[in-house]
């Protein structure tokens, strides 16, 4: 393919993988559930530099063209493919078993208005879907990573996008177009109500036939779309460079039906209502599974598209899938809305086997930093069963704390409390990271928060580099649980918070109870302080008690278990080696700790 070139693994990282593969961990990896997992994100041009030969994408010119600029946070910084083969071992120190990696596409390098541009480097942007970007790399390339991976038994998951591509159309009547309607632009007149009559017998993107479809000849119902010439032919595979496989309607509003039907940001809205686009993602992102034996997908912006799509697509990878031999593979869709019932809506009527958990950021975030009563959190979990699937569902929503477009937990906490000290920022962010790790969920560790990062704010202020960035307004945060800054390379494997993330790693690992368990509320507030649930062993059925502290105030108290946890172990923090009485256990927990009770005979 265009720009692929081959590259043979370094003869350390073959031995590397060969030493740590066996048929038995290999075989491990594949029967392990998506509940089973511990998440690291990362965007693959902010996690290591392996090789600066590719930092320009084998572009030449300025940062305009390139879209390379070290120096400011909007424009790629360096990182690729083989830098994040390098860090593998970091990874699973940190006790990560799946890495979700931003999209790795080829991109537009640069786009915006004059004066405003920034590049591509966070993936978002695809003109080529069958190829990684030269800017991290090669195809070769990405395969050397899943076979690294899957060799040390961690999974990798592609970011993908079928909602749009980069902002390659254009409009005759304007730049940055408003949206317009359907009742105000009908597929059947050009230009509006009065315009002339065309795509005669198309009955409109409610009949999602290929027959209806066939008569929709004309793009030209809202705006009049064309390609510049000198990107006639960018977007691969062919067909996406034709406009009529697009809504062509403006920039969407996020509200109503330009939701679904408008340009996100000027990126070019595919009309998924097209059976021919369909089928046409479809055939994209299953060969990235036939070709690379990757392990799961995280779908960018799947609100934004039509519930019949995502019912077709997401059957369709699942069985593409065990074609590959991947029973357990894992789709999980952006709805970015912690409204429980928004996001329970996209399992039910989008047929989304999983969403990404915004209202358990949201929740978790808003207990850790005493923002809310700690009943914040039993009102998430009660609504659980909303879910296609219910509590089960639930169990299999990739949680998290922070992310690369909503900011970090630090971040968070940090403007809940805006005079509270690096000590207490730093013990707030610990009980939001134990949150994390021994709740509900799919744990998911943004790349950088075991490392302390603060970051600034949203987007591109949380997306500061691992390695030593030459970014100003990356270098001049102020670090938890660290001295050094980020402009220095941050891979520190003895940080208090990489050490804490590990541990809870394991001990999730350990205990089935800690992934597969039903889980049941114990103890909430209206106010700061004790949350406290029980998790059972899916197959024993023994109770491991985990209770939480948000109350700056140590807390003593009696919680509620099974009559018939008479003793218990301690796990983590303080536990009492035997019941006060049938059915109740006295417990302290210090301000911000924490503590897991296991129910068994003491050891």
């Amino acid at each position: 393919m265009t720009g692929s070139r081959s590259m043979r693994l370094p003869a350390f990282l073959l031995l590397a993988a060969s030493m740590l593969a066996t048929p038995a961990a290999a075989q491990g990896l594949r029967d392990r559930l998506p509940e089973d997992e511990v998440l690291y994100f990362l965007l693959p041009d902010r996690f290591e530099n392996g090789d600066t030969a590719n930092d320009r994408g084998g572009l030449k010119g300025d940062r305009l063209v390139t879209g390379f600029d070290p120096t400011a946070k909007g424009f790629f910084h360096g990182g690729d493919l083989k830098g994040l083969i390098k860090r593998l071992d970091y990874v699973q120190a940190l006790g990560a078993t799946a890495i979700w990696v931003a999209p790795i596409f080829k991109n537009k390098a640069v786009q915006g208005p004059a004066g405003q541009e920034s590049a591509g480097y966070h993936g978002y942007w695809v003109t080529d879907f069958t190829q990684v970007d030269p800017h991290f790399g090669t195809n070769a390339d990405f395969k050397a990573l899943v076979d690294a991976a899957h060799a040390r038994g961690i999974k990798v998951y592609m970011d993908i996008i079928a909602n749009h591509t980069a902002d390659v159309i254009q409009y005759r009547e304007c730049g940055a177009c408003d949206y317009r309607s359907r009742a105000d632009y009908p597929y059947g007149r050009k230009g509006g109500l009065a315009g002339a009559a065309i795509n005669p017998g198309f009955a409109g993107d409610h009949v999602q036939t290929a027959e209806n479809f066939a008569r929709l000849t004309r793009p030209d119902f809202a705006y009049t779309p064309f390609v510049p010439a000198a990107e006639k032919s960018v977007k691969v595979p062919a067909w996406l460079n034709d406009p009529i496989y697009y809504h062509n309607r403006g920039n969407s509003t996020f509200a109503g039906e330009s939701s679904l039907l408008g340009d996100f940001v000027g990126l070019d809205d595919l009309f998924t209502e097209n059976p021919r686009v369909v089928a046409g993602m479809i055939e994209i992102f299953g060969s990235w599974i036939d070709r690379f034996g990757i392990d799961g997908f995280r779908i960018d912006t799947a609100r934004h598209v039509n519930p019949e799509f995502w019912a077709a697509f997401a059957p369709a990878m699942l069985e593409r899938a065990r074609a590959k031999g991947i029973p357990n593979f894992h789709i999980f869709g952006e709805v970015a809305d912690p409204d429980v019932a928004a996001l329970a809506r996209h399992t039910r009527v989008d047929k989304l086997p999983a969403v990404l958990d915004f209202g358990f950021a949201m929740a978790a975030n808003e207990v850790a930093s005493g923002k809310a009563g700690t009943d914040r959190l039993a009102k998430l979990f009660a609504a659980d069963v909303l879910y296609e699937g219910g509590e089960a569902t639930a169990r299999r929503l990739p949680t998290f704390i922070g992310n690369h477009d909503a900011g970090r937990s630090s971040t968070f906490i940090k403007a809940a409390i805006p005079d509270i000290g690096q000590d207490e920022l730093l013990a707030r962010v610990r009980l939001a990271h134990a949150m994390l790790l021994l709740l509900r969920g799919v744990p998911t560790i943004y790349s950088g928060d075991e490392q302390g990062f603060v970051g600034d704010g949203v987007d591109q202020d949380a997306r500061e580099d691992m390695f030593a960035s030459k970014v100003a307004v990356y270098n001049d945060n102020k670090l938890l649980g660290s001295d050094k800054t980020n402009a220095v390379s941050n891979f520190d494997t003895g940080h208090p918070l990489f050490r804490e993330i590990a541990a809870l790693a394991k001990l999730r690992k350990a205990h089935p109870a800690l992934t597969r368990g039903r889980q049941v509320t114990r103890f909430a507030s209206d106010k700061p302080g004790l949350f406290a649930v029980s998790r059972f062993d899916p197959v024993a059925g023994t109770e491991i008690l985990v209770a939480f502290n948000s109350s700056p105030q140590p807390w003593t108290g009696n919680i509620q278990v099974e009559t018939g946890s008479t003793a218990f172990t301690s796990l983590a923090g303080a536990c009492p080696a035997a019941a006060a009485a049938p059915g109740s256990i006295t417990l302290t927990l210090p301000a911000f700790g924490y503590a897991v009770c296991a129910a068994g005979t003491p050891q």
